[in-house]
Order: C-alpha cells, then sequence, then structure tokens
C-alpha cells in the first residue's frame, strides 16, 4: 500500500512538472530585418571592388531611412542638444573643421573627428582601429562620457516615446522594438550609403576629365618613391604616397595602421591602447584622401591645419622612433620636394573634391 502511494505522487509530480514546463513561454526572437522591407543593393562606382554587407545586415531603403533621421537627430545625446551631425559636419566631408570635437558636458576629446565618406569598404574603425565593423563603431560615441553621454537604456525608452521612431522600426526590422543592436544597424547602413565618386579623379578614370599639367605633374609625384637613401646622388624623387594611399581600389587608403614619423615620443598611444603590444605605440588608421581638401585639419590629433603642413611634414621625413614604419625611409635625407613639387602634389590632392557628394540631399537633415 505504501508503495502504491509512493508511485502516485511520483507520477503526480512528473505530469505537474510537464504541465509548468508546458506553460513556459517560448522566447521571444527578434526578426533582424522586415521580410517585407524594400531591400537594395549597395552602391558600386565604376573601378570600386564590391562593398561587404553583413549577412545580420542587409540594406534596406527603410533602414537606411531610419539611419539618416538617428544621424541627424540630437536625442542620441544625454541633453538632446549634439546629434552624430554635430561633429560631422556635411560641407567638410562630415568630419569636424576644429582640432577637437567638443561633447555635451564641455569636454574636447584628444582625437579630430574622422571624415565620414567610403566607410562601406572599411575596416576597422576609429583612429586606432578599435571597432571591427561599422555596427560597432556608430553605437559607440552615444555612450561616450566626452562625446555625447547618453544612457543607453534611457535613449531606447526616449525613442519608443516618440510617435516617429517605434513605426520607422518597425518598417526596417519587422517590429516596434527599439534595441541598442538595431539602432547601430540602422545608422551603420545608412553610413554605407554615403558613397563619394565624383571628384575631378573619379572622371578622370572615366575619361571625362582632363588633368592640368600641374595635376598631371602631382599624379606622377604621388606615384613614384621617394630618393634612394642608398644613392643620394640620384635626382629621381617623388611624394612616396601611394603606399599607404593606394589608388587601385579607389578608397585612397591601406585600411592599415602605420606610424608616420609625427613624434618620437607619444603622449597618444594609439594602436597599442588597444592591443597592449609595445610593436603598436604610436599607429593609426590610414585616413582616406576622398575630399581631403575639405576635411582639415589633418592627423590624428588635427596638428596641421593646411594640406601645405602635411606635405612639409613628410618632405622632411618624420621623426624616428622604435615603431616608426618601414615605409618611412627618409629621415635622414627627406623627400627633397621642391616648391613646384608640393604645389603640384597638393594640386593633384584637391582632384579627390567631390562636392556633390557633401551636398547630396540622400545624406542631410531629414527634419
Amino acid at each position: 500500500m505504501k508503495l502504491k502511494w509512493i508511485v502516485l505522487l511520483v507520477l503526480t509530480t512528473a505530469v505537474l512538472f510537464a504541465c509548468v514546463k508546458e506553460q513556459t513561454p517560448e522566447p521571444v526572437v527578434e526578426p533582424t530585418v522586415n521580410p517585407n522591407a524594400t531591400f537594395i543593393e549597395p552602391f558600386i562606382p565604376p573601378f570600386f571592388p564590391p562593398m561587404p554587407i553583413p549577412d545580420n545586415n542587409p540594406l534596406t531603403e527603410e533602414g537606411v531611412e531610419l539611419g539618416r533621421y538617428l544621424f541627424w537627430d540630437p536625442m542620441l545625446s544625454g541633453d538632446n542638444t549634439l546629434s552624430c551631425a554635430g561633429c560631422h559636419f556635411p560641407e567638410n566631408s562630415f568630419s569636424d573643421p576644429n582640432q577637437f570635437s567638443t561633447g555635451i558636458n564641455g569636454d574636447l576629446g584628444n582625437r579630430q573627428a574622422m571624415a565620414i565618406v567610403n566607410l562601406g569598404w572599411g575596416e576597422g574603425f576609429f583612429w586606432d582601429a578599435r571597432a571591427p565593423q561599422l555596427e560597432d563603431q556608430v553605437v559607440l560615441p552615444v555612450e561616450d562620457p566626452i562625446e555625447m553621454d547618453q544612457d543607453w537604456d534611457e535613449l531606447l525608452l526616449e525613442l519608443a516615446a516618440t510617435e516617429l521612431y517605434p513605426p520607422m522600426y518597425e518598417a526596417a526590422f519587422g517590429s516596434k522594438t527599439i534595441t541598442k543592436e538595431r539602432t547601430g544597424r540602422a545608422l551603420a547602413s545608412f553610413l554605407r550609403t554615403m558613397v563619394s565618386h565624383q571628384s575631378k579623379f573619379d572622371r578622370q578614370r572615366l575619361g571625362l576629365y582632363a588633368f592640368s599639367e600641374s595635376e598631371e605633374r602631382g599624379w606622377n609625384l604621388f606615384q613614384l618613391e621617394g630618393p634612394d637613401p642608398q644613392n643620394p646622388d640620384n635626382d629621381m624623387t617623388g611624394g612616396d604616397c601611394f603606399h599607404c594611399h593606394p589608388m587601385s581600389l579607389m578608397q585612397l587608403t591601406d585600411f592599415d595602421l602605420h606610424n608616420n614619423g609625427l613624434d618620437s615620443v607619444f603622449i597618444d598611444p594609439g594602436y597599442f591602447a588597444v592591443t597592449g603590444d609595445s610593436a603598436d605605440i604610436g599607429l593609426f588608421r590610414t585616413p582616406t584622401l576622398r575630399n581631403v581638401e575639405l576635411s582639415g585639419p589633418f592627423m590624428h590629433d588635427g596638428r596641421f591645419e593646411t594640406l601645405e603642413e602635411v606635405i612639409d611634414h613628410y618632405d622632411s621625413g618624420g621623426h624616428p622612433s622604435a615603431t616608426l614604419d618601414p615605409l618611412m625611409l627618409y629621415t635622414d635625407t627627406g623627400l627633397q620636394l621642391s616648391d613646384q613639387d608640393k604645389e603640384d602634389l597638393i594640386n593633384f590632392l584637391k582632384c579627390f573634391t567631390d562636392t556633390s557628394f557633401v551636398s547630396d540631399p540622400a545624406f542631410q537633415n531629414p527634419f
């Protein structure tokens, strides 16, 4: 009799457990994209390589438009005064004409705001390449205390409380749920549509523009090595620009990190702060030269106000240090550029200017 009651108790417990288990709701899996959204292909100009698009963030018209609104919305900052565009001005190729940007608390950054142009082909974002993908990069300034200083949980509640954003998130992602990840995906999608491709340089490649004599000389100097350190009597010299700013893939950057001889002692450790490897002290990401005429001041710390100063730095050969890039061969001799060489190089650099890009209505304030 006792055994019968034990068996009955065990069976009853099992049934109750099964019922509870059946009543436990399955976790809600939010879609990564609205299947009914308008999917679009990235714009690939002539001579450009394919643009890598993450599988979990395909381009859609709805996602791009949401990203544009978010980019221009000061709600992303802690006091609702500073948008992404507040440090990335269109007329400056979406960079900051100030040496350092000012955050909502009056704090100055310690690095120059990089231009936003053709980022869809990039990798390793920020000057120290600490963000592997655009989706990683775009969310960090929001929470940075010296930039937008916004709490993400608070921001998501603010966005959800608006009439504007829940329907836009639903159109882009399939539900009105607003998350940090979705916000990052939308912003990254918008940035991938910001493609510069109508400069003199681009038109020359298409046979639609002929360089002036000075621009042609600058083009040749850009692609020539500097003087041979082992043969100082050789009078053939160039700007030695092409190693870090190759023209082959049309982006005018190798997306790599280099110590370009700015200092012998480093206040800003650069990539070392990411890796902890002493071999990375003073290394910074190569910026694109697209729209370089518009995007000064120059270098990671904005120390040079003009292109003339930039050319003078490289002409000097730079400062030696333990991590100086092997491509910086001319710390002893300099490049030995003439005044005419420098003028021609700058005239060629201005061929990368694309005014149609900075004035494109698709990138402007939607509010």
